[in-house]
């Protein structure tokens, strides 16, 4: 057991933000650990009410155009009115739903004479885990998420025979059927919501063994007495179709449920455990991070983070926040499942907030931040899958709504893949959405080197991206510049020169910066492969009118307009013009102006309020890691944790918003190691920057195993706030450019090769495969 990987508590959960989550990617649950009564909330990534997407209004394009003109005559406010009515209308809740409760009623315990109370999440052995004294006893009770059984299992035990009287149910807020069954329970429904039943189907089962005592159904409810150990085995199945959601599979969901419990049932649970820890441990082993400073680990989490809030100094909280962003996307984001969504998989609503689905307006794309920098690339395919499948709609909404060729999608999409502008032009009309997700592809293929993902998935996707631009691009009046729009700037509003408070406009700096790095990397990829075509000449024309992204104005900072504006809202979450410094990279740490610019748009939000929502908080901390302001990025995350956290750590955006943990844990990397910069793209190496933004409130510590550009395995020392050791292993051979304390050094490793440095960086030895 690993102390420093471990949440641990002194009593049960009392609200469903105190409960501990597993989870196997599709299937998970957060568990309160009760004394006399539990409850398990189950949850499966695909249960979702129905299918009713927004679609834009006929006549959308020619409105579009005429808002253009509108906009370019500087009538915003006039622009606003044509063109919102034209926008879809939202037709929710299309929420993600939880999948029911499961009910524990326990006999024979009195929560008043227990002792001993502990509850813990083990984020090594992805179990969580409840022990106690009661009436002379020791109780065991352990939930896990298996992986490779692809089933939730629950482990009873007492170090007394005959120790263990439970009685199990299953229920749901609504739209559900219970029933008992011969040594199990099963449940089942349609997703809907107010009074439709029109989602996807569901099915629960739950199986039943007892090592003693009796099993028994009655009316509708388990009860087993007198046991000395019982194990549950749950499956959930559903109908929804990945490939076509609005096709649903046609598979029995009770026979498929009761063919993955009947053959679990058959396996002894210790072979159950060893097998689904192995299987979590492949993942999670792979990277770690100490980062030295008092022992507080034997300390429940709750008191850790009080203490935090009044003042204390835990560098190991924000090292089991970072393994627990980690823990987090193995659990929620696997092969084959839907991408973690607002909350990753747990939710206990019918009507989750902002129906816990995929804003694409940032909030999926920093879920997926860590994925490769933390060496979890498998965790990663969820989102290209899901990406791929939005953009084969978002081609018939580029054809129908924008008349034009290309693909598009909007803000936000969910499980039925909706591309269309809905909702208010404050947030609905941001056609980046696949633009910005394209970078991931294009991050994959800069980590892995794998070609073949960059030919037949990253590519693909860059060339509908850029025929949606290159169509939708206009010329600016009064400069001769491409622009962007009609858009909105993610969420945020500016007062036009007539004093009305609007959101449309041309060329929005974040979408210009978008634009600009998809069609660059466009041509990146092109290169790569010995493209040339008429889409990659069309790309370098409209770079080369492409208009500035990065305008700086009277007072220092970077315009998130085209021209100086007042800002209704300064403070704003959303930090969208800085998106070329992080999550972007074009913005280098050389350009001095460039990034004394993005330091001032910074300062200027947080003066004003800004870094109030958890996500928006761990945007600031990757943001201030690449000004290399170390004790700024750690100011951030110490914030994180004292304004923004929940007492299971879960982000709280208020409310849960599991966007924080994951964009924590890639400003943790973000502040040890960076690979941005390119010497000679597209072919030339990395430059692996150590150490960029260490604070002073570290000053010992070590990380290992993460992965950065160019396909090098790190793993870093340091002490007295100086390297001590680094080790880089090659994964695929290549070239790259080591950067410590204001030194360049060049090295090239064969595949499987490894070099090690010592203190200063200076090379000391090579470990061949």
């Amino acid at each position: 057991m690993l102390d420093e990987h471990m949440l641990r508590y002194e009593r049960p959960a009392a609200t469903w933000t105190e409960a501990l989550p597993v989870g196997n990617g599709r299937i998970g649950a957060m568990v309160f650990g009760g004394l006399s009564e539990d409850r398990i909330q189950l949850n499966d990534i695909t249960v979702w009410a129905g299918d009713r997407s927004p679609t834009a209004s006929p006549g959308f394009a020619e409105a579009a155009a005429e808002a253009r003109q509108l906009c370019f005559a500087g009538r915003p406010a006039e622009a606003e009115a044509l063109l919102q009515p034209f926008m879809g209308v939202s037709t929710g809740p299309r929420s993600h739903q939880t999948a029911g409760d499961l009910h524990l009623v326990y006999e024979g315990i009195d929560a008043e004479t227990t002792v001993g109370y502990g509850r813990t999440l083990d984020l090594d052995q992805a179990a969580a885990t409840v022990s106690f004294t009661a009436d002379g006893a020791v109780h065991t009770r352990e939930v896990i998420a298996s992986i490779p059984h692809d089933a939730l299992i629950i482990r009873l035990t007492a170090d007394r025979p005959g120790r263990i009287h439970v009685t199990a149910s299953l229920d749901r807020p609504e739209d559900f059927t219970a029933a008992g069954r011969e040594n199990g329970l099963e449940m089942w429904g349609q997703a809907g919501h107010d009074g439709a039943a029109d989602g996807v189907r569901w099915h629960v089962r739950l199986d039943a063994a007892a090592e003693g005592g009796t099993v028994r159904e009655d009316q509708g409810r388990l009860r087993i007495a007198g046991a000395d150990a019982v194990t549950l085995i749950i499956a959930i199945a559903t109908d929804y179709h990945h490939a076509d959601p609005q096709t649903p599979l046609t598979a029995n969901l009770a026979v498929a449920c009761r063919s993955v419990t009947g053959r679990l049932m058959r396996i002894p649970y210790t072979e159950l455990r060893k097998e689904a820890s192995a299987a979590h441990q492949r993942l999670y082993r792979r990277c770690g991070l100490r980062l030295d400073g008092p022992d507080r680990t034997s300390t429940p989490t709750d008191r850790r983070l009080a203490d935090v809030r009044a003042g204390a100094d835990d560098p190991g909280l924000l090292s089991l926040l970072f393994h627990y962003g980690r823990y987090l996307l193995i659990a929620s984001s696997r092969p084959g499942s839907l991408p973690a969504n607002l909350q990753g998989l747990w939710n206990e609503h019918l009507k989750a907030p902002w129906n816990a689905d995929y804003h694409i307006n940032i909030n999926l794309q920093m879920n997926y931040w860590h994925a490769e920098s933390a060496n979890l690339p498998s965790c990663h395919e969820p989102f290209f899958d899901f990406i791929e499948r939005v953009a084969a709609r978002g081609e018939e909404t580029a054809a129908r709504v924008y008349r034009c060729r290309g693909t598009v999608a909007h803000h936000t999409t969910d499980a039925w893949l909706h591309s269309d502008p809905f909702g208010n032009i404050r947030y609905g009309l941001f056609p980046h959405g696949l633009g910005w997700s394209s970078r991931s592809f294009m991050e994959a293929w800069r980590y892995r080197g794998d070609e073949s993902f960059l030919r037949d998935r990253a590519f693909p996707l860059l060339r509908k991206v850029a025929r949606f631009y290159l169509d939708t691009l206009a010329e600016e009046p009064s400069t001769g510049l491409l622009v962007t729009g009609p858009e909105s700037s993610p969420e945020n509003a500016y007062r036009s020169k007539d004093g009305n408070t609007v959101t449309i406009c041309m060329g929005s700096a974040m979408g210009l910066q978008i634009v600009q790095e998809a069609l660059a990397h466009l041509l990146e990829a092109a290169a790569v492969l010995d493209v040339k075509d008429s889409l990659t000449a069309e790309a370098e024309q409209a770079l080369a009118r492409l208009a500035d992204g990065l305008i700086i104005g009277e007072d220092g900072r970077i315009l998130e307009w085209r021209r100086p504006v007042d800002e209704p809202e300064p403070g704003h979450r959303h930090i969208s013009h800085l998106y070329a410094v992080y999550p972007g990279s074009s913005v280098k740490p050389a350009d001095a102006r460039l990034m004394d610019a993005a330091r001032k748009t910074l300062a200027h939000r947080l003066s004003h309020g800004g870094g109030h929502t958890g996500w928006s908080r761990a945007w600031i901390i990757n943001l201030e890691a690449r000004f290399r302001d170390s004790d700024a990025a750690h100011h951030n995350l110490v914030e994180l944790l004292r304004t923004s956290m929940n007492p299971n750590l879960f982000d709280d955006h208020p409310p849960f918003q599991i966007d924080g943990n994951f964009g924590a844990a890639a400003g943790i990397i973000e502040m040890l190691i960076q690979s941005h910069q390119q010497e000679h793209p597209p072919a030339g190496p990395f430059v692996l920057d150590l150490l960029p933004a260490l604070p002073r409130a570290w000053p010992a510590g070590e990380i290992r195993g993460v992965r950065t550009r160019g396909g090098f395995d790190v793993d870093l020392a340091w002490n007295g706030g100086k390297l001590t050791e680094a080790r880089l292993t090659s994964t695929r051979g290549g070239a790259a450019i080591l950067r410590y304390d204001g030194k360049d050094r060049p090295i090239a490793l064969a595949p499987g090769e490894s070099l090690t440095l010592g203190p200063g960086g200076e090379p000391m030895h090579r470990s061949h495969p």
